[in-house]
């Protein structure tokens, strides 16, 4: 008898979801509006409503589901309590016995980031590798490490936090999460258009950045592409930054891969180039050959993931 199962990724806007065959095939997948309203007491019941409409669409009794994995936009223990989803309005809140409950079903839950880089390892960039990690450029920078196969959570489920590393002990200005000199102040989007704020306003070099009122991080990649110097060094110093960064956690966990992802990996060749040549100027030499790719799930990597929770963890 087939087995299936469903894969939810929880954002602050809308929730994802997958409905699969354990082998990992997709059938459906489709979203619904995130109910933020009243601390979002709405979000499980919406998910578990959801499911079972999909489930009497199909005519598939809960006898034939695995379970429900589900990632989150916050910090999650191994017994599936969330510690704080301030997207969500979210205190503390046990969503696998309280999505178990609304649904009969077994539920496993992870970090939103955490399960893309699962994904992405099941059935994506680094599909055939058990040791990975994987950095999400965008708003924010967010990361996932997965070794032998499993993800690497931590204590209070704050394993993998890659983009709050500390990269520079002169900041001055305060990262979102209260601390300084953060990764995600330099690497992600809104951090590289900083930098490029920062450079513009120090330099009088000729350059096309000068022309967009509004800047990017596309477009300085753009740029760069064409060939501007400025951008190009502003590419070449995000690239220093996140290269180093990752030799570092390599030295910890040698991972296979290093898969790229998030909105600021549309940049493509050029971000992968760059990011490699100073990890491996830096890098420890046993893991001087690690493997980079560019994600290649895009949004549904947190639904893969989340289904790879059910079915490997």
């Amino acid at each position: 008898m087939k087995k299936y199962g469903f894969g939810v990724d929880v954002g602050g806007t809308t929730v994802k979801m997958g409905f699969f065959e354990t082998s990992g095939k997709l059938l459906d997948k489709w979203e619904i509006t995130t109910n933020t309203d009243d601390n979002g007491k709405a979000v499980l019941p919406d998910i578990a409503k959801s499911i079972d409409n999909k489930l009497a669409q199909e005519g598939i009794s809960k006898a034939e589901i695995e379970g429900i994995g589900i990632g989150v936009p916050g910090p999650v223990r191994n017994d599936g309590v969330v510690l704080n989803c301030v997207n969500l309005g979210w205190g503390i809140i046990n969503v696998a016995e309280e999505l178990g409950r609304l649904t009969g079903l077994a539920v496993k839950v992870g970090n939103d980031a955490n399960v893309a880089a699962l994904g992405e390892m099941w059935q994506g960039g680094a599909k055939g590798s058990k040791d990975v990690i994987m950095v999400t450029l965008g708003t924010g920078v967010g990361g996932g490490i997965i070794v032998d196969g499993k993800i690497v959570a931590g204590y209070n489920g704050a394993g993998g936090e890659i983009g709050h590393i500390t990269v520079n002990n002169d900041e001055i200005e305060p990262c979102n999460c209260g601390q300084y000199g953060c990764l995600e102040q330099y690497t992600s989007a809104t951090g590289i258009v900083r930098m490029a704020k920062r450079k513009l306003a120090k330099t009088q070099d000729e350059t096309s950045l000068r022309k967009y009122e509004n800047i990017t991080a596309k477009d300085i990649f753009d740029e760069a592409k064409a060939g501007d110097a400025v951008a190009l060094l502003l590419v070449d110093e995000v690239g220093e930054i996140l290269g180093s960064t990752l030799s570092n956690i390599a030295c910890v966990v040698n991972p296979e891969v290093i898969v790229i992802g998030g909105g600021v990996s549309k940049a493509g060749q050029i971000l992968i180039d760059t990011i490699k040549k100073h990890y491996q100027e830096t890098s420890f030499k046993a893991c001087r050959d690690t493997r980079f790719e560019l994600a290649s799930l895009g949004n549904d990597a947190g639904i893969y993931g989340s289904m790879n929770l059910i079915i490997n963890n």
